[in-house]
């Protein structure tokens, strides 16, 4: 429909109101890129502010930095100084004496755009991280050359954005002041590379023996280009394999970059590490190398800064006593007594409730070498039996709750694939307490216990105790450990027993402090490992290992010890090639603690041969160095471990499966008494055992002699040899209170008699744990007739010099209430109530025989003992009276 207007000026307003929504859109848009426009340049502008800001305080290029060296110094747990690192002479080279083939390794390694950047290059930023994604960690760094010569002069390591941006705007002015000859020359003068050598000429010298640099080949160069990274891990002296693999994978970027061609690189591959090497000696001697060497790895690890340029204060861990006397016993014939020259120890020693390190001991009379092969820390050796706790009981006890006398039992046993598992000994021993087991280093419980648990979950458990293990398979429940492991780790490991279950990683450095007055606190945390209770039950069954185990030779009066021995054996190939007996021990170890340290000792042999096997005596050579080290430091401050609520003891009778509560008349050498996890296991039902009691004594006479006014008991008992048999007799008179009137290991006894009074005499057999008969009884009554016969008397002729019998006086009533003897620890005889009336009385009317029977042969002691009524002391007679009343 068409419109109508009125005027040609009302059709203008109309075609202008139409084109006014376009009008609007267009407006809008010019707003939101007018506003873009203003974020950015507020942007750019904030940036340029925050970049400012954060490179104030950036230091200068002070150019003695960049030349010269800085020496650290090292101190001790106390802050006192150990040493200096970094005072010897260094080799210098210029870049006129870079090889190609060194500088071509170095660029394809760290920077290979290192000639077309200006200080920061954002391609190889990306660049490293996808050749890190595609061919692993560590294929490419991401800093520039230049940024890492700035950083090792002048920046701390710590990761934050402020210290980037200073070592990014450190490195285009480096860039701008020095040419690229320049700075790779500082950077190749300035690089760590392990084994205390710095600078590229003198790691040259020190690994391939060259003084040279223009003799290095491609392998050699790819080499020294490759430890830079890493450089303790690729530590050719120590670790070839790694350092090989690394060296390769210089070779590969060679080629990427186009250094050098394919079948170049093949054919250096090919050459083997150890044929580069040259023999390692160092002519400067360094104090407690075993320990500073340790204290260098750590530093490198954590800052990458090379320790004897950077200038620092390294505050460390080391008790100087201790790491002196560790060094003593390993150099001394105190306890190693060898003359096999090839035999090695390796020592840790550290704090169990800090982690700390506070000696080590790398090795034995390594002589004019410093930094030498460090078996405390290096050492990767089959652990034997030691691992036991970390990988077979410990995990049944986290996550089975085993209590203590968990029952396990000892037969002829095999592997999940069939293969025979043996003891030690070659022996079984049957049903066993998981105490038991571990106490006498029992194989086939052992392996139970992991089978139960899973390797899985075994596997957890050691690696939080710093095992790192990638895989392990059920040979490892008995210490066959293919990837061995080092003294200092079973240490961390153990100390974690001995601290409540919390591992603390065993460190040598605490605090660093670089030259800007900048410190770093490198000590580890502490993590939670395991529960209370697993760390605790295992720390009291190590202690019976120690008290009455195998490690009885490693205990020490007055501390409270738990440890493991462990063993290891050649096998059937090794056995085979050099000769050896089956029963060939080619290591012997210790590892145990106390509340205050822990301590881990390695014996054995530094390479495989005819002669490297322990003898019985040098078998014991790890206990007795553990002993001597804890006598040394500990004090015994530490007390005991304590209980924590979640455990619970109980005594629990011997043999009983599942277990019995001890009763009161168990026996007391049929009791142990054992830890549960409290609300599991724990036993309900009390054995059913019945009061032990003794044999009572046989043919107890008594006779009265009225020439000496005395009784005289005798009585037989057959003795068990394996018992220790005293007899106690008791003695009431007319009726009175019983009375203790003497104890004696002979079968009769002598008492002085009163005047017309009735004796009764109890005889009971007593062992030395107090058990005790039921009484044997005799009664005499002293006829008054014959005390009123004149002592002058004369006898009639044809009459008997002994007294006639007379006939005896009615027994008096027995008193209508019977007291308990004087020794309330005596029990009664539950057969006869009345403890003071005899079970089998004599009748008296019938009177005493005129001979007492001689004493049966089970009697101890012929002797006689006379006991005074008086005074109710025990006399002996003269020889002269025994043999007259012997007749």
């Amino acid at each position: 429909m068409s419109n109508n207007y009125r005027s040609r000026t009302e059709r203008k307003q109309a075609q202008k109101t139409k084109q006014n929504p376009r009008k609007r859109s267009g407006s809008i848009l010019k707003k939101i890129v007018l506003a873009m426009l203003v974020l950015m340049t507020f942007g750019m502008f904030s940036g340029v502010v925050a970049f400012a800001w954060m490179i104030k305080d950036a230091p200068p290029l002070d150019e003695t930095l960049l030349r010269d060296p800085l020496a650290s110094i090292v101190y001790d747990q106390n802050g006192e100084k150990v040493t200096e690192l970094g005072q010897q002479k260094r080799i210098y080279v210029s870049y006129k004496d870079i090889p190609k083939v060194l500088e071509d390794a170095v660029l394809a390694t760290e920077d290979a755009r290192f000639y077309e950047h200006h200080g920061f290059d954002i391609i190889r930023v990306f660049g490293a991280i996808v050749a890190n994604i595609r061919e692993g960690f560590g294929a490419e760094g991401g800093s520039t050359i230049t940024q890492q010569v700035v950083k090792l002069s002048f920046l701390t390591p710590e990761k934050t954005l402020k210290r980037k941006v200073q070592e990014l705007w450190l490195a285009i002015r480096l860039e701008q002041k020095y040419s690229k000859q320049e700075i790779l020359e500082m950077y190749l003068n300035k690089i760590y590379y392990s084994s205390r050598a710095y600078g590229v000429a003198k790691a040259a010298e020190v690994y391939f023996g060259k003084k040279d640099l223009s003799e290095l080949t491609l392998p050699e160069a790819a080499l020294l280009a490759g430890i830079p990274q890493s450089p303790n891990n690729y530590n050719p002296f120590k670790h070839p394999e790694a350092a090989e693999k690394r060296r390769n994978t210089v070779l590969s970027l060679m080629v990427k970059h186009g250094f050098i061609s394919k079948e170049e690189a093949e054919k250096a591959k090919k050459v083997p590490i150890q044929s580069m090497l040259a023999e390692y000696k160092q002519e400067d001697e360094i104090p407690y190398d075993s320990f500073i060497d340790r204290v260098i790895e750590e530093v490198t690890e954590k800052t990458g800064l090379d320790v004897f340029t950077a200038g620092l204060k390294i505050y460390t861990t080391l008790d100087q006593d201790a790491q002196s006397y560790v060094d003593e016993l390993l150099n001394s014939d105190e306890v190693i007594r060898t003359d096999k020259e090839d035999f090695q120890a390796g020592i840790a020693l550290v704090d169990t409730k800090t982690g700390e390190i506070r000696a080590l001991g790398g090795g034995r009379k390594q002589d004019g070498v410093t930094f030498g092969f460090n078996y405390a820390t290096d050492a990767k050796k089959q652990p034997g039996s030691t691992i036991k706790p970390i990988l077979d009981y410990g995990p049944a006890i986290e996550y089975l709750k085993w209590s203590t006398y968990h029952q396990l039992t000892d037969e002829p046993y095999q592997y999940s694939d069939g293969t025979p598992i043996k003891n030690w000994d070659g022996r079984y021993e049957g049903q066993m307490s998981m105490r038991m087991a571990l106490a006498r280093s029992r194989n086939i419980p052992a392996l139970k216990a992991l089978q139960e648990v899973g390797l899985e979950r075994a596997k957890e458990f050691a690696n939080r105790l710093g095992m790192g293990f990638d895989e392990i398979y059920e040979a490892y429940a008995v210490g066959g450990v293919g990837t061995g492991v080092s003294p200092l780790q079973m240490a961390g490991a153990y100390s974690a027993f001995g601290n409540g279950g919390i591992y603390i990683e065993p460190h040598a450095v605490t605090k660093i402090v670089f030259p800007d007055g900048t410190e770093m606190d490198v000590r580890p945390k502490p993590k939670a490992a395991m529960k209370d209770y697993t760390a605790f039950m295992i720390t009291d069954m190590l202690k019976t290992v120690v008290q009455s185990g195998t490690g009885t030779a490693a205990n020490v009066p007055g501390l409270h010890i738990a440890g493991k021995t462990g063993t290891t054996n050649y096998d059937e190939k090794d056995r085979r090639r050099y000769g050896l007996s089956e029963g060939a021990v080619p290591d012997s170890w210790f590892v145990g603690y106390t509340p205050n340290y822990t301590a881990a000792v390695w014996t054995g042999f530094s390479k495989k041969s005819s002669e490297a096997y322990l003898t019985r005596a040098e078998q014991q050579y790890a206990k007795l160095l553990f002993k001597n080290i804890i006598s040394h430091v500990d004090d015994g401050s530490g007390g005991d471990f304590k209980k924590p609520k979640s455990v619970v003891q109980l005594a629990v009778k011997k043999g009983t499966n599942p277990p019995q509560l001890a009763s009161k008349y168990t026996p007391k050498d049929e009791i142990t008494y054992e830890y549960f996890v409290r609300g599991y296991e724990e036993p309900i039902e009390v054995a059913d055992d019945e009061p032990e009691t003794l044999d009572p004594v046989t043919d107890l006479q008594a006779k009265y002699d009225p020439a000496t006014n005395t009784i005289s008991l005798a009585w037989s008992y057959t003795i068990d040899p394996e018992n220790d048999i005293s007899f106690e007799v008791r003695q009431t008179v007319d009726g009175g209170k019983p009375v203790v009137i003497g104890t004696t290991k002979d079968s009769q006894l002598t008492v002085n008699a009163g005047d017309g009074s009735v004796y009764l005499f109890e005889v009971y057999a007593v062992s030395a744990d107090g058990t005790r008969s039921a009484p044997a009884t005799a009664l005499v009554q002293i006829p008054k007739e014959e005390l009123s016969t004149p002592s002058d008397e004369k006898t009639q002729p044809g009459q008997d010099e002994e007294t006639e019998e007379t006939e005896q006086p009615e027994q008096p009533e027995e008193p209508e209430t019977s007291e308990q003897p004087e020794n309330p620890e005596q029990p009664t005889d539950p057969s006869n109530p009345n403890p003071s009336a005899p079970t089998n009385p004599t009748n008296p009317t019938n009177p005493a025989p005129s001979n007492p029977t001689n004493p049966s042969q089970g009697s101890t002691n012929t002797n006689n003992n006379t006991i005074n009524n008086s005074n109710n002391q025990l006399q002996k007679p003269t020889q002269g009276e025994t043999n007259e009343k012997r007749g």
